[in-house]
């Protein structure tokens, strides 16, 4: 295992550059057109080719950047493999332009294509009254509207089409890239069957939106999905990561890489061990989740981030409520959470 400083990688490349990270990896940053401005992709060398994790958002200056590193680093030697950690249009969005590209094949879960697929086929109009009826469900009465359709922005315009076939991976699996043993570890919450990379020779874990440096993942509930409990499943699947080295260097879809991966786990945990008791307070009296939203996420918010908060706070009061500290109180109207007695 590598000996590694966590303070070494704080110079991210420019778009369409790269920087080598470790031996056979190199670190790729794209533009994002929103206020988390970039996504990490992670370039190994493959012997006789090239694999990349993730590929970037279908936007004009992610195609540029790949246009530059398909003529630069990666000419002479093509793209064989895209290795996808998660569904998100920032992650999987360019998977279509560079399979017609390039002819490279997508590797990802079922989950996670599964739900790619369901988000770009479909009945759009009913897509749109489910999005509506869901965040009425929510409690955002005449704003209902206006965040079904910030919802319907968020995904299909971000992804060239998914590709119809792709090598499915499971967690525990080995992959061998570069002459090295990768080992896939499924983390859910944030996704349905999010994947990360632990490469023991290397000491390096290529983590996806999985466990991020610098601030909590978002972990949300979504239309057509009113009852799930994502959050439980992300605090349940952070053990095995925690359990890693601790000198194990951390490659994230955002922000910088970073070390210490247990104290990281740590800090995710009791951020949702604070959020969740926030989250009760606001339940004292019946609430519904727009109101407790407001009461977590006091500072103003755009409508993405809007969505991204409802979704978010569902989650802890579904947490709670499979706790038994909350219930749901239903009424022709609305659906309000309080403090079980």
């Amino acid at each position: 295992m590598m000996a590694l400083d966590p303070h070494v990688f704080q110079d991210p490349p420019a778009a369409g550059d790269f920087r080598g990270i470790a031996e056979g990896v190199f670190w790729v940053r794209l533009f994002l057109p929103f206020k988390l401005d970039h996504v990490n992709l992670w370039l190994l060398d493959d012997g006789d080719g090239w694999t990349v994790f993730d590929t970037g958002m279908d936007v004009p200056d992610a195609r540029a950047a790949w246009g530059d590193l398909l003529g630069g680093l990666l000419a002479g030697r093509p793209l064989r493999r895209m290795i996808v950690t998660h569904f998100h249009p920032d992650h999987l969005g360019l998977a279509g332009w560079l399979r017609d590209r390039t002819g490279a094949e997508l590797w990802m879960s079922a989950l996670e294509w599964n739900a790619a697929r369901s988000l770009t086929v479909g009945d759009d109009a009913k897509k749109r009254a489910e999005a509506i009826d869901f965040y009425r469900y929510v409690g955002a009465g005449d704003a209902a509207v206006a965040l079904s359709e910030q919802k319907e922005r968020m995904y299909a315009p971000r992804v060239s089409p998914i590709p119809e076939g792709f090598r499915r991976i499971v967690d525990g699996e080995t992959l061998n890239v570069g002459g090295r043993d990768w080992q896939a570890m499924v983390g859910r919450g944030h996704s349905p069957e999010g994947l990360a990379f632990y490469c023991r020779d290397l000491g390096v874990l290529i983590s996806g939106d999985h466990i991020l440096g610098n601030v909590s993942p978002n972990v949300s509930v979504w239309p057509r999905q009113h009852e799930v409990n994502p959050l439980r499943l992300y605090l349940d699947s952070l053990p095995p990561f925690g359990a890693l080295p601790a000198e194990t260097l951390v490659l994230p879809g955002h922000d910088l890489p970073f070390s210490d991966l247990p104290g990281r786990v740590e800090v995710l945990s009791h951020h949702h061990a604070a959020r969740l008791a926030e989250t009760l307070d606001s339940c004292r009296e019946p609430a519904t989740a727009w109101e407790v939203l407001k009461q977590l996420f006091r500072s103003g918010l755009d409508e993405e981030h809007m969505v991204l908060a409802a979704g978010e706070t569902l989650a802890h009061l579904h947490f709670l409520i499979g706790q038994r500290k909350l219930i749901r109180l239903r009424t022709t109207e609305s659906v309000k959470y309080v403090v079980k007695t």
